[in-house]
Parts: C-alpha cells; structure tokens; sequence
C-alpha cells in the first residue's frame, strides 16, 4: 500500500511539473496562441524613449528600433493582429520588469554590462555613449574633481551612479550622492540647488537640457567617466526569440536602415 501511495505521489509531482513547464511558453510561442507582445518604455529618456507632449505616447529612437521588432515578430508568427502592449518603466524597476516576465522587450537607455547579462539578455548595441555632468551655467563645476564636498544626484538604477559612488569612494572626495526617480528630477533638483551636478550618459543629459525651459540655464561638462554602450533588453532564456531580434538590428547596421532612425531621432 506505501508503494502504490509512492507511486502514485510520485506520478502526480510528475503530472504538476510537466504543467508548469508548458504553462510557460515562449515569447513567439505565446504570440503564436494569440498573446500579446509587451514592450517597456522610459518617460523621460530623451531622445531614445520618452512621452510625447502632444500625443501623450512614448516616441523615440529605441521606441522606433521596438516596434520594428514588434513587425517582424507579427511576420514570424503570422499573427497580423498581434497586440502591442506598452509598460512604463524606470531605471530601478526596468530589469525586474522583464525577468519577471512582465514586459518582452525593453526599449529604453540601458547599458549592456555583465552583471546585467547575469540576469537577462541583450541585443548588440545601438548607440554607445558616456556619462558626464550637467551643472548650471553659472556653475564652477568643470570636471569631477571639482565636486569635492559638493552634492550629486543621478537616476535610481544608473551605471553613472555606481561610477560615482566609486570614484567618491577612491578618492575620498566627500561627495554626497542623492539619487532621484527619473531624469526630469534629477534636472530639476540642479535647477533648484538642490544638486551641484546631475551625472548621467551625455547623451541623455543633452536631451533634457534641449526639453528644458531654459536651455542655456545648463551645460555638460568634463570628461567620460563612463562607456555605455545602450541595447535593448530581453528575456535570458529565449534563444530564438533573441536571435530573431538581434539578427534584425544586425541588418538594420549592416544595410544603413539604423541610420535613418539615427539621424531622424
């Protein structure tokens, strides 16, 4: 009787197992069953991916990039009426976002590094860049080193705000560092005092100063303290979705179509 109980146990755990594991389908697979392809998108990370004032939806370059990716997946599963759900996120919650399943794509300002890689995947990059500072103009900050015993904010999340911390570290400089939610308040505590300098990618950092009220209030300045080579993010462990992805941004470098994107962004 404890052997037929074992057995039987023992089929039912089996049962449950097998279950769970077709219950998580793949990307292309769930899409293919009629599902939706989920994309993540950033606010204010200007001029990759942010909200448009005037329609109130996200635009931008690795947007444009995305919803490429969006077609050809409609073309791989044959899903013509495949619909394109659209998440926020941010630069703390963007990689729990898609490895917890809850987004496909993230298609935004994120570096690829290796301890991401440790917990999802990458595309080859699309744009490569460096993180610099952003003072007022009447600021006599020039470089880093000028931020001795000063205040600096960066984005909860950022690479630029590990590089910070490690070099307030090394070089005792009696930095404090802040971090804000979003770029946009970021800018806005350097505005207010609040902050001696925001360190972020430059590139980001001339997008936001280009949205301010008053531009020329700002300058970037000193040297790179960081190369940030941006690439969208996807799921870990779906290989032919990642290939079907990264051979289309592939092609679009090889041929020049990225360009066009580039230059109109």
């Amino acid at each position: 009787m404890k052997v037929q109980h074992w057995v039987w146990a023992w089929g039912l755990a089996a049962l449950c197992c097998t279950v769970g594991a077709s219950a998580q389908a793949s990307v292309l697979e769930r899409v293919a069953g009629g599902g939706k392809l989920v994309i993540a998108y950033r606010e204010s990370s200007v001029p990759f991916s942010y909200i448009d004032s005037q329609s109130g939806k996200p635009v931008g370059y690795a947007m444009d990039l995305c919803l490429r990716m969006a077609e050809l997946v409609r073309k791989k599963t044959g899903k013509k009426d495949m619909e394109v759900e659209l998440v926020p996120a941010t630069s703390a919650n963007r990689i729990a976002l898609i490895e917890q399943g809850k987004a496909d794509m993230e298609c935004g300002s994120t570096t690829n590094n290796a301890e991401r890689r440790q917990r999802v995947a990458f595309t080859v990059p699309h744009f490569i860049t460096g993180a610099r500072l952003l003072v007022k103009a009447s600021s006599s900050i020039d470089k880093v080193e000028d931020l001795n015993g000063k205040k600096l904010v960066s984005t909860k999340g950022a690479t630029p705000l590990k590089a910070a911390d490690q070099a307030n570290r090394e070089r005792l400089m009696g930095i404090t560092i802040v971090e804000a939610p979003d770029h946009a308040k970021a800018v806005e505590m350097v505005e207010k005092g609040e902050a001696d300098a925001f360190v972020m990618d430059d590139v980001l950092l001339y997008g936001q100063r280009a949205i301010a009220a008053k531009p020329d209030d700002f300058v970037v300045v000193g040297k790179p303290l960081t190369i940030e080579p941006y690439a969208i993010m996807l799921p870990k462990d779906e290989p032919e979705f990642k290939a079907l992805v990264g051979d289309e941004i592939r092609r679009l470098i090889r041929t020049g179509e990225i360009y066009q994107l580039y230059t109109k962004w």
